[in-house]
Order: C-alpha cells, then sequence, then structure tokens
C-alpha cells in the first residue's frame, strides 16, 4: 500500500477545487456523457504499462488526426477528474482547432483521499518512479498507438497538477519539450507534507542556483535540451501564494541558463503581464505570466470559446491558446 496517501488529506483540502465525480470504463467518455455520432471523445485507455502511481489515464485524439502531431498532457488540480480539467480549461476546443492530442491523467481516491497528484512525495515525483513514471508510460504509449512526434510532448497543470508538472519537467526533460505550471510551485520545494504547507503559503525562499540544482539532481549527468517553461499565476492567489511564481521563474531561469532579468514585458487581457526570459541564443526560455487580482485557478475566456467560467477557472485571459502559441502548436 502506498504511503502518506491519507495524511496527506489534510493539505490537499487547502488546493482543494470543485469537486465533481467520474464515471467511465475503456470505451466510455470521461465525463460521462453522450457526444453526438462521430464525435471525439475523452476515452479511458487501460494497458499503458507498470503504473506503479496507479493512476488512471484518458485521452482525447480529434478526428481525422493525422500522424507526427503533438501531445499535450494536462494535470488536474484537486478533487477535480480528467475532464472537469480537460473541458474546463478548454483543451478540448485547442486540440479540435490545433490539431493534436491530449493525454488527461486522473488521480484516484484510493491514492489520494482529495484525488490530488501527490507532488511533494519523492516516491511519486522521482524519475522512474511513482505517478511520473505513470504519466510518462502514457505518454510513450500515445507516441506509439497515434504515431505521435515524441520531439514534441508538452506538460501543463493547475495547482497539485502545477506542481506535477513541475516535477515531471524536472525528472523527463528528455520526455517534454515545453511546460507551463498553473498556480504551482518549484520542483522541490517541499518533500513533507508539513513542508508542502509553508511552500504553498507564504512559500520558500532560495537562491536561483539552489533552486536549479534541485532539477539538475532530479536527473544527474543529464545534459541535453530541456524544456521551455512558463508560469502562471494570479497575484491575488491566497492558496499558493504568488511569491512561488517568482521562485519557480528563479529556478527555471537557472537551470535554462537564461536572464534573471526579464528582457522584455508586453501587457495581455485581463490585467496580465507577460515577461519574457532570454537565454544565451537569444531565444526566450522562460515566460512568466501574472494576472492582476486573480485568485486561485486556470485562466479562461469563455467570451472568446476558451474553457467555462466556473470555480477555479476564472474568467480573465485564455491560458491555453497562449501556451498554444508559445509551443507552436499550429499548423
Amino acid at each position: 500500500m502506498r504511503t502518506s496517501v491519507r495524511t496527506a488529506a489534510v493539505l490537499l483540502a487547502a488546493l482543494a477545487l470543485s469537486a465533481l465525480g467520474v464515471s467511465g470504463t475503456s470505451s466510455a467518455s470521461a465525463d460521462g456523457r453522450q457526444h453526438g455520432a462521430g464525435a471525439a471523445a475523452l476515452e479511458r485507455v487501460t494497458d499503458f504499462g507498470s503504473n506503479p502511481g496507479a493512476l488512471s489515464m484518458y485521452r482525447y485524439t480529434p478526428q481525422g488526426l493525422g500522424t507526427g502531431r503533438p501531445v499535450v498532457v494536462v494535470l488536474h488540480g484537486c478533487t477535480q477528474n480528467a475532464a472537469t480539467y480537460f473541458d474546463g480549461a478548454g483543451w478540448r476546443r485547442a486540440a479540435d482547432e490545433h490539431g493534436f492530442s491530449v493525454v488527461a491523467p486522473q488521480q484516484e481516491s484510493a491514492n489520494n483521499a482529495n484525488r490530488c497528484f501527490n507532488w511533494f512525495q519523492s516516491s511519486d515525483t522521482a524519475r522512474g518512479r511513482g505517478e511520473a513514471l505513470s504519466v510518462r508510460q502514457m505518454v510513450e504509449r500515445t507516441v506509439r498507438d497515434l504515431d505521435a512526434d515524441p520531439s514534441r510532448v508538452y506538460v501543463t497543470g493547475l495547482s497539485a497538477g502545477g506542481a506535477m508538472t513541475s516535477a515531471l519537467l524536472a525528472a523527463y526533460p528528455d520526455a517534454f519539450a515545453g511546460g507551463g505550471v498553473v498556480a504551482g510551485v518549484p520542483y522541490g520545494c517541499a518533500t513533507s507534507l508539513i513542508g508542502a504547507f509553508t511552500c504553498m503559503n507564504p512559500g520558500v525562499d532560495k537562491t536561483p542556483r539552489r533552486w536549479g540544482d534541485l532539477v539538475r539532481a532530479a536527473y544527474p549527468g543529464y545534459s541535453g535540451p530541456r524544456p521551455k517553461v512558463s508560469v502562471w499565476h494570479g497575484t491575488a492567489d491566497h492558496t499558493v501564494a504568488p511569491r512561488n511564481a517568482t521562485e519557480s521563474v528563479d529556478q527555471w531561469t537557472d537551470v535554462l541558463g537564461a536572464d534573471r532579468t526579464a528582457d522584455a514585458t508586453h501587457q495581455l487581457p485581463g490585467g496580465t503581464t507577460r515577461s519574457d526570459y532570454q537565454d544565451g541564443t537569444g531565444q526566450v526560455a522562460v515566460r512568466s505570466y501574472l494576472v492582476t487580482g486573480m485568485g486561485h485557478g486556470t485562466p479562461v475566456a469563455p467570451g472568446e470559446g476558451c474553457g467555462k467560467a466556473g470555480a477555479y477557472f476564472l474568467d480573465t485571459i485564455c491560458s491555453t491558446e497562449y501556451l498554444v502559441q508559445d509551443w507552436s502548436l499550429s499548423g
């Protein structure tokens, strides 16, 4: 039996998101709704590897998707499920419009009472172990099944899913080309339940080098290319303090050899400030999106057809579309 699962409920309640149930078998859509004839559905895949993290795998493949297309992994927040986040954040529409598949891992209550990914347990975030390996196996199965492009795999997630995104980028830099951390925390910020509370709020202060060393230690000796990273956070987030965005930027600019002072800033819709940090080649390696006055959640823009406003889906700016642009998923 996996350790520290039941006790994690205390922490995870602080990160809890809208509670929605999920049903489905290997042939049913994860949201339990009936889809029109011929419409693609978010479907469960049951045989994708040893699955040491005991996660469930759901996948969305737009109709007519060709070979060699990208894959995006989306990680839900606490008490959500795969379908909640997939639809709420607008990934169905984005996948249909831009032509890529989506892998939506789902945490189960048997692993975590509030269905949060166990981002603060090294047994679930280390390379080759636990939930991190389960997600990697889901990606490998999808690349095989769809003849997708293994060099164009991306990952994003909200809150606990955002923290797990950081872990995947650290543990599997050879598997992901980019990541988007939404209301999450730096990798290695906490390795225990008590430490996780402090990490979330008020946050933990480390030098960029110390943050970077934690990432480098996740895959010792790795010298290949690393994924580019964007960090999304609301300035009024009282669940996961905005300080975590600053610390995440410190971490990834150090890892990617980028400037620690923004090379450019842009004002975007929804009171959003985007800051770009370039590496030694002049390419943007890290981006920070700070949404003024936004609380804890994923930025969406239902008026533009991007996601659904609701608890922890906040009507400000379409983060999904900006991630699509940052990762050059169109075409």
